[in-house]
């Protein structure tokens, strides 16, 4: 075990202006399975959030409603509450950017940033609604883009081509709220100063491990210069008013970042941890911040920056993760796939999507998909299929036979030492936010725990009274390697897990648990753990979405933090065609894989069981080659493979991958292989 770490956690601020949906829900999960493993670990690890309440766009949704901002955000936060607990994620703290604390902070890291010289004041024309009579921000301003010449779109970027400008280069500019033609007004405005940091930003990056699309990024910015960022917002805005400029006021993006803090110390000021010990400019603790890709730009430019001007101490990392489609597509409201956290969770257990999650998530910056059958398939196989059973199948023989009591010896003492050697290396992966790679060892582990079940048959043993002590022995070993296999999960399966420890009735399980076995002890009736999936509360679902959604609802970013870009309520609805782009295509991640075992499939005519190779990790993938290929002949070969095809159940078991081949078939079938030099996990261009 190592030292006890101290260590401050947050996950971006979901925008108070609507629901929390399966997208935005990536993220959420991703840091409270990161924050549980450290806890569960025995470090002192705090985990804090916020709803996001300032801007544009909660300004006028309230006006819209009749309501104050005020009442329309607290409306909101209680629903993204009540979400997250459903799901069960366990912030120790979850508050509000409109709070006495966040305006605190605020003002002292702009005064602080002012009296350092890092404030400039310049004078800018800007878009003015002379009805709503308002100056625009860019999203607020629709347009034909002055680069492809697409219509309607927003007056800082084009979603077409991709081109960013200045609203006043769009052509047949109109304000998104009236649709007149704004009027360009001048006004002051407090711009940052970034550009002085450029050698803090650099040894921040240089100092820690940040994520190679973070450094990617970092530098194309760097080397692109970095601007001053304009941090004022004139009235009409809610927000927090700047204490020497009245009628401006902070733009959202200065106070967002900084509610992490307001938030961990409102939950200071309740707890009694030390806030300027996590927060101080030399502070020994560590502080991470989990985002989507997105917002980068804040949160690795300007929030650092921020805090550096400030005089408080820099995130130890930046976590950032990609987005979620929904069966290879973008959330659609017209196909029922734009699910919001709470239609989820009238249909289905929140731990499905938890675990299936989980076993999608890696460390990159990648895009993730929730393919539905898939999902289905793999909660059914893995969590009912190999963990519950474990449990199920024995649990009830030591109730009934021996009175709840475990066995005092190991039937398998080897077995066992297998699990518990795999600790460290799953620590790691949770660690290293590799939840796929852990999720993939546990189920294999849990594979090797079924196969002792299956050939000690204790189903067989039980119909012999004589062999009473034997059948103990052989349940017991399950119940062992059930507990084993919960520690691992229970970042994971919270709830689960705790219903689990109520059966096993020695408590609350940590991480170190692992290594010790309730041996003789005595266990309580079994109830059932978790049901299966049922593919029709999937299809209802999938309904109500198509249902439930207004036509004047904002779609927030997928896997993000829900959009405060202060952009009009737009819906994108992704098309049903079949077809695919080239950007499609290039989602299909094709790698170099080298055959490691290859095997002919008992029962199959055309099928050959591969075990392959691509250089992470080894894959199981079943291929219709039999007629063209001897296994035997295959083993050390380098063959191409699409390692991101969703796994498929199939009667022989579950295929992992598909190994491409052209030919019209049968005997004449040709593999598509590379020089033998190739390394095994390259991808192919």
């Amino acid at each position: 075990m190592t030292a006890t770490r101290q260590i401050l956690v947050t996950s971006a601020l979901p925008y108070a202006n609507g629901p929390i949906h399966i997208g935005h829900l990536v993220e959420y999960i991703q840091t409270d399975i990161w924050v549980r493993f450290q806890k569960l670990r025995g470090h002192e690890c705090h985990y804090v959030c916020a709803d996001d309440a300032h801007g544009t766009p909660i300004m006028l949704r309230a006006e819209q409603e009749g309501i104050t901002p005020e009442q329309l955000i607290a409306r909101i936060a209680a629903a993204h509450q009540r979400d997250f607990a459903d799901f069960n994620v366990a912030f120790d703290n979850y508050y509000s950017t409109h709070s006495p604390e966040n305006r605190a902070i605020a003002e002292t890291i702009y005064t602080r940033l002012r009296d350092g010289g890092y404030i400039a004041k310049r004078a800018i024309r800007q878009a003015f609604d002379p009805v709503k009579q308002m100056f625009l921000p860019d999203r607020f301003i629709r347009g034909t883009c002055p680069k492809c010449k697409s219509a309607d779109q927003y007056g800082d970027s084009c979603e077409v081509c991709g081109a960013t400008y200045a609203p006043t280069d769009l052509i047949d500019a109109v304000s998104a709220l009236s649709g007149v033609t704004p009027e360009l007004k001048e006004s002051e405005h407090l711009f940052f100063r970034l550009g002085a940091f450029e050698d803090v930003l650099r040894q921040w990056l240089k100092n820690n491990d940040l994520q190679s699309g973070i450094v990617n990024k970092l530098n194309e910015w760097f080397e692109a210069g970095l601007q001053d960022w304009d941090i004022s917002r004139d009235a009409p805005y809610f927000g927090f008013e700047i204490p020497d400029h009245p009628g401006k006021y902070f733009y959202v993006w200065l106070d967002a970042p900084i509610g992490y803090f307001a938030s961990f110390r409102n939950y200071c000021a309740r707890s009694g941890v030390d806030f300027e010990h996590f927060v101080g400019p030399d502070s020994s603790t560590e502080l991470y911040h989990f985002i989507g890709k997105d917002i980068m730009y804040f949160h690795t430019l300007f929030w650092p920056a921020m805090l550096k001007g400030a005089g408080f101490r820099l995130p130890s990392n930046v976590f950032v993760h990609g987005f979620l489609t929904v069966d290879g597509l973008k959330m659609s409201k017209s196909r029922g796939t734009f699910i919001t956290a709470r239609t989820y969770l009238d249909h289905l257990n929140p731990e499905y999507l938890r675990y299936y999650f989980a076993a999608k998530l890696g460390s990159a910056i990648e895009d993730i998909d929730l393919n539905l059958e898939d999902f289905e398939l793999r909660v059914n196989a893995d969590l009912v299929g190999k963990i519950v059973n474990i449990a199920s199948r024995c649990a009830g023989f030591i109730t009934k036979r021996f009175d709840g009591r475990l066995a005092d010896t190991l039937d398998d003492a080897d077995l066992v030492a297998e699990l518990q050697a795999a600790a460290d290396g799953l620590a790691g992966c949770y660690e290293a936010r590799e939840y796929s790679r852990a999720m993939r060892d546990i189920m294999a582990l849990a594979d090797r725990a079924n196969q002792y079940i299956d050939r000690r048959a204790p189903w067989v043993i039980a119909k012999d009274s004589a062999r009473d002590a034997e059948l103990q022995a052989v349940c017991s070993m399950g119940i062992f390697l059930f507990r084993i296999l919960l520690i691992y999960l229970k970042p994971v399966l919270p709830a689960t897990a705790a219903r689990a420890e109520a059966f096993l009735g020695g408590g609350a399980l940590c991480w170190a648990d692992v290594n010790t076995l309730p041996l003789g002890a005595s266990i309580n009736k079994f109830e059932p753990l978790m049901q299966r999936v049922d593919r029709e509360k999937i299809n209802l679902m999938v309904e109500a979405s198509k249902e439930q959604q207004p036509a004047q609802a904002v779609a927030p970013a997928p896997a993000s933090t829900p959009a405060k870009s202060e952009a009009p309520a737009k819906v994108e609805a992704a098309s049903d065609s079949q077809t695919i782009s080239i950007d499609d295509f290039a989602k299909v991640d094709l790698r170099i894989a080298r055959v490691v075992e290859a095997k002919a499939v008992e029962g199959a005519d055309k099928l050959v069981q591969l075990t392959l190779d691509i250089g992470t990790e080894q894959r199981n993938v079943f291929a219709g080659i039999k007629a063209a290929y001897a296994p035997e002949a295959l083993v050390g070969r380098h063959v191409v493979m699409v390692a991101n095809l969703a796994p498929r159940k199939m009667r022989f078991g579950v295929s992992e991958g598909m190994v491409l081949a052209a030919g019209p078939g049968g005997s004449d079938l040709f593999l598509l292989g590379v020089d033998s030099g190739a390394e095994a996990g390259q991808r192919v261009k």
